[in-house]
């Protein structure tokens, strides 16, 4: 399998940080992001540091993070196969005390992010004839819980299961697939040290871990035929509950 160079934002931990590990261990290139720069630098250090990583600080709101990633990775390494949009952010609260301020937060890392993110590197999948985009989304999108209010982040992550099948329409012909990866409750600094407590959610009954995720990236990564798919990386929560 030929080595790829894979851009990852939203790396600094978590599940970016765990997918950027699980492609370099595979011997792929990888360009890690952050809009943390010291965060970055430590991930950085902690993932090698070797020839084939390369970090990019900035947020991914800006259409210029986008173009800065873009340019490392033609600099370092002369192509960009894959773009995995894993930058974002989650919170509840009360759909009634939710303002403007408040879900722009959402709209602007979680959609923002993956759209001009995206717009920058498709021109080079393009130029490349093929290529692999891969967002984060959630099953929340289509398993709403009664009791984790959380609209904003819902409203923007339901754009993006949206966009990526808009992508995958309009890009299939030109060789480049689009998916989103949903995953379940994930033990990561995000859930802190409560995350065992949303196991019932699954009907595994127990939380992911972050390799479950970077395995099913790295899978959708390599494979030719799978795109404008919405992959569930839950336990079988969007399946259904347990009565209990």
């Amino acid at each position: 399998m030929k080595t790829q160079t894979i851009i990852v934002t939203g790396a600094s931990s978590g599940i970016g940080k765990g997918i950027a590990r699980h492609f370099l261990n595979h011997g792929d290139n990888v360009i890690i992001n952050s809009s943390t720069a010291s965060k970055l630098e430590e991930v950085y250090q902690e993932l090698g540091a070797g020839e084939n990583l390369a970090m990019v600080a900035g947020n991914v709101q800006a259409k210029s993070t986008g173009e800065a990633l873009l340019k490392t990775a033609l600099d370092r390494f002369g192509a960009v196969d894959v773009l995995i949009n894993n930058a974002g952010i989650y919170e509840t609260k009360p759909f009634l005390e939710v303002d403007e301020a408040y879900l722009d937060r959402f709209l602007n890392t979680n959609l923002k992010g993956t759209y001009f993110t995206t717009q920058a590197i498709l021109p080079q999948m393009l130029k490349q004839k093929g290529g692999v985009v891969i967002n984060i989304g959630t099953p929340l999108v289509y398993h709403a819980l009664g009791g984790a209010p959380s609209t904003a982040p819902i409203s923007s992550k339901g754009a993006i299961h949206a966009l990526t099948l808009q992508l995958a329409a309009e890009f299939g012909k030109d060789n480049i697939r689009v998916n989103t990866i949903a995953p379940g409750v994930i033990r990561t600094p995000m859930h802190g040290e409560e995350a065992d407590q949303s196991a019932g959610i699954h009907l595994l009954n127990r939380v992911g871990e972050v390799e479950d995720v970077a395995e099913m990236a790295y899978t959708v990564a390599k494979s030719n035929f799978i795109s404008g798919a919405i992959i569930n990386v839950d336990g079988g929560m969007d399946a259904g509950h347990h009565l209990n």
